[in-house]
């Protein structure tokens, strides 16, 4: 005997067609099911709805990242029914289903195209090209070594909180920078022309190269303990 199991699109390519189990696969697709068809010497003899467990936390997640200015998609190979259902429940939007491995970096290419910058989320060995496309990939702890060696980020757990928390600590990171820099370059634009001399025609001050030395230090001390609160850091808990 000849088994086959696959999705519709796999079956009608090998010339399968669903027949009399139409009206049950609506039903199940209905219901957010994926659809797995079993056919045995050349007949469609049955359907598999299988459903995907979504985690707790995923629709506190998405609201998170919205709160951030982030908008949310999603990017499946399921079917359009049990995506819609998928996304209705955790609150996104944007959904891109029925894709395959391969056009999920075409996904990415065509928002980056629109003006957007992407993050791709993924864990598996099909999502590698896409994180490798995104403007930054981010790979879960959890995942394949494949997703993980082609992400810029990779999180420690497979704890879909890590990730807004990664972007919140990004952010708080870029800011402690900036904020480094313009200390730094004002504290030495003002005092490095005092230390030079600057002072000394018009007002007669010199400063003592002890002291000069002592305030480049003050400003080293100054970056390093403003880096230092970022120690503080923690992620927000659900």
């Amino acid at each position: 005997s000849r088994v086959l199991l696959g999705n519709r699109r796999f079956l009608e390519e090998k010339g399968y067609a669903v027949g009399e189990l139409e009206a049950t696969a609506e039903r199940l697709a209905r219901e957010g099911r994926t659809l797995l068809f079993v056919a045995v010497d050349g007949a469609v003899l049955g359907v598999i709805g299988v459903a995907d467990v979504v985690r707790p936390e995923a629709a506190a997640v998405v609201k998170e990242l919205e709160s951030l200015g982030l908008e949310v998609c999603m990017v499946t190979g399921d079917g359009w029914e049990p995506a819609r259902a998928v996304a209705e429940e955790v609150g996104i939007k944007t959904v891109f289903a029925e894709v395959l491995p391969a056009q999920k970096a075409e996904v990415v290419k065509s928002l980056q195209a629109a003006g957007k910058k992407v993050a791709m989320v993924g864990d598996g060995i099909n999502d590698a090209p896409a994180l490798a496309q995104a403007d930054l990939g981010v790979a879960m702890g959890t995942g394949t070594d494949v997703a993980i060696e082609t992400a810029d980020v990779t999180l420690s757990r497979g704890d879909l909180t890590l990730v807004p928390a990664a972007i919140r600590l990004s952010r708080a990171t870029m800011r402690v920078i900036k904020q480094n820099l313009a200390w730094a370059f004002g504290y030495n634009a003002l005092l490095v022309p005092v230390a030079a001399g600057a002072l000394y025609p018009a007002l007669g001050i010199l400063v003592d190269p002890m002291y000069a030395a002592a305030a480049m230090a003050l400003s080293s001390v100054s970056v390093v303990s403003n880096s230092l609160r970022l120690r503080r850091f923690r992620p927000k808990r659900g």
